[in-house]
């Protein structure tokens, strides 16, 4: 596995899930054979890969040697890491310019939910103090 197409994973590509669901794709390993073999429920491996949480360092380190990719590409999309699978495709523009602005629309969506959870706050300090 080799750097020339790690941009593809990169931190501006991908998040993290995305290099583990693509690592765990490379690697020809389906969400339930992965799972089994870190000793997790599926469920918790569907939310690394869909960014809803994110291992504790012993579980990462399972995942980077299961997938033979290092902890580092996982974390940052740097280094060794799984091959870009668009990389010969002619789509491939075409495919990263969606997938841009796919991750501009979920780090929106990050944002307002993280508003939306302040303002939610107000509103139940608001309500407990009776003004």
């Amino acid at each position: 596995m080799s750097d020339e197409n790690s941009d593809w994973y990169g931190p501006d590509a991908a998040t993290f899930g995305d290099r583990v669901a693509g690592a765990r794709e490379a690697a020809g390993m389906t969400q339930a054979q992965l799972a089994r073999r870190l000793g997790i429920k599926k469920t918790t491996l569907i939310g690394w890969e869909n960014d809803l949480s994110e291992p504790r360092a012993n579980k990462l380190s399972m995942v980077a040697g299961l997938l033979n990719v290092s902890i580092v590409w996982l974390l940052t999309g740097e280094g060794d890491g799984a091959i870009d699978p668009e990389a010969n495709s002619p789509l491939a523009s075409d495919f990263n310019e969606v997938l841009a602005e796919l991750r501009e629309i979920r780090a929106a969506m990050r944002t307002n939910a993280e508003r939306a959870a302040l303002v939610e706050k107000k509103l139940r300090l608001l309500v407990q103090t009776g003004v």
